[in-house]
């Protein structure tokens, strides 16, 4: 008898992650300058540390919560979706989840069924990707419009639609692209949901990171998708909580039920210690959150001299949000294997990046650089990029 494993064909026909493989390359190697990593470098403030440790001392972090997370948390979720994201929101439509990312998967498989097609403005996170593939999904990738930053294409997205479309899920700000797609982008968006009675998921991790004048537009807003938007926030982003996992997620309240029942089996309920320092962001003062744009705006600037620098290998969009840019790679190796492309360039010259082709196919040709890093990161890793690419 063959003693090999046998893994299920869902997982078994999912490569392996491309950002990750990244991550793990890069600490094998001394003293790497990371442009890779989509986690704020900065420490998360400290009054909302102080929070965590009082409910430690006040052994109220021990048990589980009820599934949908601390009342009192939901309450101010609530608050903040009114007033932040302009969605008439209740405490019961709201669940605390483990991070943005599990109420995205959560949302997945309550929304689909094996089989179903749910279409990806891509490139997008690889994540969304896989959360489709694992609920025995079929994600089909539609390119945004590169030449017009990165913008949606709605009358692809139109093409793109079949019977067996159930849903769209997107990111905006975009991770990997920055894009902060328009309000009027969006609203054709709800429309075609509406038209074909479609679920639109979002994640909406970069909500506050918006520069240039761009404003970030919830589509959940609207009030006719109040049955047709599921929307997953997160403060790990928000509040350099990365490591706390802790986010929410928003929907009508015959959604909130059926989400539970897959909520429930992945996580029972988000870290409760998190909740608690989740309460404290959002009580506390927000002069954290503009103190973090002005500081991702300073280094957006920075990124792109440098880029400007290099433009005989490089070509990029200027990113409007997040902390993420999509630069497109010039050199002939690069544009057709930009996994090779990278794992050299952390090899020889000591600098982390991300794939493009880790977002989807339409990734291909592309790196993801991030510039939540310090500015002594940024310039160490673009001084040894020059010496490396010339």
């Amino acid at each position: 008898m063959s003693n090999l494993i046998r893994v299920s064909e869902r997982i078994n026909r999912i490569s392996k992650s491309a950002i990750h493989e990244m991550t793990r390359l890069s600490k094998e190697i001394e003293d790497v300058a990371f442009l890779s990593w989509a986690k704020p470098t900065s420490g998360t403030p400290q009054h909302i540390k102080d929070a965590a440790i009082d409910a430690i001392q006040s052994d109220l972090t021990g048990g589980y919560t009820e599934s949908s997370g601390l009342k009192a948390l939901r309450d101010e979720i609530a608050l903040k979706l009114k007033r932040d994201n302009n969605i008439d929101a209740n405490p019961a439509q709201v669940i605390v989840t483990v991070g943005a990312i599990e109420g995205l998967a959560a949302a997945v498989m309550a929304v689909i069924d094996p089989g179903d097609e749910v279409i990806l403005p891509t490139p997008t996170y690889s994540t969304h990707i896989r959360q489709v593939d694992i609920a025995s999904g079929k994600p089909v990738l539609v390119p945004l419009i590169e030449e017009e930053d990165f913008r949606l294409d709605i009358d692809a997205i139109k093409k793109a639609i079949t019977p067996r479309t159930r849903a769209i899920l997107y990111c905006s700000p975009s991770n990997p692209t920055g894009t902060v797609f328009s309000e009027d982008e969006l609203r054709q968006l709800a429309a075609i949901a509406l038209e074909h009675n479609l679920v639109v998921i979002t994640d909406e991790a970069y909500e506050y990171f918006v520069f240039d004048g761009h404003k970030h537009f919830s589509i959940a807003s609207i009030p006719e998708m109040r049955k047709n938007a599921i929307s997953c926030f997160t403060f790990t982003k928000t509040y350099a909580m990365t490591g706390w996992r802790v986010g929410y997620l928003h929907a009508d309240e015959e959604w909130i039920p059926q989400i539970s029942k897959a909520h429930i089996p992945f996580a029972i309920c988000a870290p409760v210690v998190s909740q608690y320092a989740a309460l404290a962001a959002l009580k506390g003062s927000q002069d954290c959150v503009s103190d973090y744009r002005e500081k991702y705006l300073h280094a957006r600037n920075l990124m792109c001299e440098r880029l400007d620098g290099l433009s005989s290998f490089f070509e990029y969009k200027k990113p409007g949000g997040s902390y993420l840019m999509f630069p497109k790679i010039l050199t002939d190796e690069g544009s057709h294997d930009s996994a090779s492309f990278c794992k050299k360039m952390l090899k020889e010259a000591k600098v982390s990046t991300t794939p493009g082709v880790a977002f989807g196919s339409t990734g291909e040709g592309h790196l993801r650089l991030s510039f939540c890093v310090p500015d002594e990161m940024i310039n160490t890793a673009f001084d040894r990029m020059e010496k490396y690419l010339r």
